[in-house]
């Protein structure tokens, strides 16, 4: 069995990158890889309503994915799956809109107080696994791996790098077009975590989207571009871009499913997730999808280009579900924790 540990960030997500990840991959090799089947195709044939999605744009092709999919069973349910960024769906989420939050990054402690002071609670679930890429134009001849600490002079704040030549003396002095996600963005979030130390920490003058096609489409149509965004929009994109491997210090790794499976991939590769309004799992067409997100996550995750969670994690994230556990398990000291035990917490 492939043992692999994790960093967990401290409440705001603080210190969430590397060691999180390793752990969370530590019982990769464990508990098979069947679904349970917990939706039944019948019951859910007679269900009908809305269950609302938004949220972060790297987890929209997860679970656009799934509301295509159960729309083959329950036909007469409508999800709608939107894609306002992180921090732009918690806004809706807090504020009763929606059902369902997709998120790149773990739930703030400031959006927990809100949901509590509106008196709402959620149902915390891992759903995958992605590492953000860091992308620049297909003809960029030069860049063949940029390090943490060169990712960090584009980036930081104060950074006065403004042309390549700056990032390294060899390289063209020409001026860098920068692209990236917003502040509402959960990948905004913990990359400038895991490459300024401090989440939201970040240069403003860069071209700003929720939408990873934005930040593809920038990247694809200036030779001199640079971005970053979900694994699964590079892949999807890879003839139009060209990743840029990564070192951390100890060599360079590209993003791959590999890469990210195995842990190699720091400080970049992350676990992503699902919040569950509990209201709204009240109702039986919420419930029913939810159920059928889980079973099928395995399959349809890889099949958008992420990497799927071990299966004992699918299997303790349904128990989670079904019995209704609420809060987030992150925050304090969470350190080397498996995923499976980390979602645990609370459940019989």
């Amino acid at each position: 069995m492939s043992l692999h540990t994790t960093r967990l960030l401290s409440s705001d997500f603080k210190l969430l990158a590397l060691v999180s990840f390793f752990a969370l991959l530590t019982f990769i090799g464990c508990g098979g890889g069947e679904t349970t089947g917990n939706a039944s195709t019948n019951a859910a044939s007679e269900l009908s309503g809305t269950v609302s999605v938004d949220g972060s744009s790297t987890v929209f092709p997860i679970s656009e994915a799934v509301a295509e999919e159960f729309r083959s069973v329950a036909p007469r349910v409508r999800v709608p799956v939107g894609a306002s960024g992180t921090g732009g769906g918690f806004k809706k989420f807090i504020n009763g809109e929606t059902d369902i939050n997709d998120a790149s990054r773990p739930i703030k402690a400031s959006e927990q107080d809100r949901l509590a002071a509106a008196g709402l609670g959620f149902i915390e679930l891992p759903v995958a696994f992605d590492g953000i890429s860091v992308i620049v134009h297909r003809e960029n001849t030069w860049v063949d791996v940029l390090s943490v600490e060169e990712l960090n002079a584009i980036w930081k704040p104060e950074s006065t790098v403004m042309r390549w030549s700056q990032v390294r003396a060899s390289w063209p002095n020409e001026e860098i077009a920068l692209f990236g996600p917003g502040p509402d963005s959960g990948t905004f979030d913990y990359f400038t975590e895991a490459i300024n130390g401090d989440g939201g920490a970040s240069r403003s003058d860069y071209t700003a989207s929720e939408d990873d096609n934005v930040i593809v489409t920038g990247v694809a149509g200036d030779r001199h571009g640079i971005g970053y965004l979900g694994y699964a929009y590079y892949v999807e994109n890879k003839d139009a871009i060209k990743v840029v491997p990564v070192d951390p210090g100890s060599g360079a790794v590209a993003p791959s499913a590999q890469s990210i499976n195995d842990g190699t991939y720091a400080p970049l590769a992350r676990p992503v997730f699902i919040y569950v309004s509990t209201q709204s799992a009240a109702r039986p067409e919420v419930k029913s999808f939810v159920e059928y997100y889980l079973d099928q996550a395995p399959k349809l995750v890889a099949e958008v280009g992420y990497v799927a969670l071990p299966a004992a994690a699918y299997d303790v994230a349904k128990k989670r579900f079904a019995q209704g556990v609420t809060g987030s398990v992150y925050g304090g000291d969470r350190a080397g924790v498996a995923i499976d035990e980390l979602f645990s917490q609370g459940v019989n």
